[in-house]
């Protein structure tokens, strides 16, 4: 029986149709049987950033995952002290999960700053599969990447999705602006920010 596990970390601040469309893909690309959903509450890499505090990223994550079968909210950062970083959690869920094979998902910024991450080689050699949602501005050069990382050129696989490049950022800005925001995110997830006025 295939144990084909995919881990999707990240603030999601808020979740969004992007992160959506991309876990998805994801998904049905690996043939995954669980995709896990790893919220950050304290990521190392953002400690000068304003982050919406985990009681209100938490409901919306939940509420916007809650419908697909493969999509599971995963507790694995937010029930053990910080720092989190992922070569520590990937570690924690294989020792959890007999016969894994990982996939980690991660953005194509992500995939430019690998070498930076901490025991990045550990990180690389601990997965089956790096699956990288491109977006259509980025451009990474592999070749040079692999020079810092060897072997990771064979592990990184490229995720095709039909999408626009939304930004948690972006949507951040523009509901402090007052401009359009809605349809980049899921109805519930929408309703949520209205109901709780957040990001104003």
């Amino acid at each position: 029986m295939s144990n084909r596990i995919g881990i999707f970390g990240g603030t999601f601040d808020p979740p969004h149709m992007g992160h959506l469309i991309l876990a998805s893909e994801a998904a049905s690309q690996f043939k995954l049987d669980r995709l896990l959903w790893v919220l950050t509450p304290d990521p190392p890499h953002k400690q000068e950033n304003f982050i919406t505090p985990l009681t209100h990223r938490l409901p919306m994550l939940q509420r916007m995952v809650a419908y697909d079968p493969v999509f599971e909210l995963s507790r694995i950062e937010i029930d053990r002290p910080g720092p989190h970083y992922t070569v520590d959690t990937i570690r924690l869920l294989a020792s959890q999960q007999a016969n894994a094979e990982i996939t980690l998902l991660i953005g194509g910024d992500s995939l430019f700053d690998l070498p930076t991450w901490r025991f990045s080689a550990d990180l690389v050699a601990s997965v089956a599969n790096i699956g990288v949602m491109r977006r259509p501005s980025d451009s990474t050069d592999l070749a040079v990447l692999e020079t810092k990382l060897p072997g990771l050129t064979k592990k990184v696989r490229f995720i095709d999705a039909l999408l626009q490049p939304i930004s948690s950022r972006e949507l951040r800005r523009r509901i402090a602006a007052g401009e359009m925001y809605r349809y980049y995110l899921a109805p519930e997830v929408y309703d949520y920010i209205e109901s709780h006025k957040l990001y104003r």
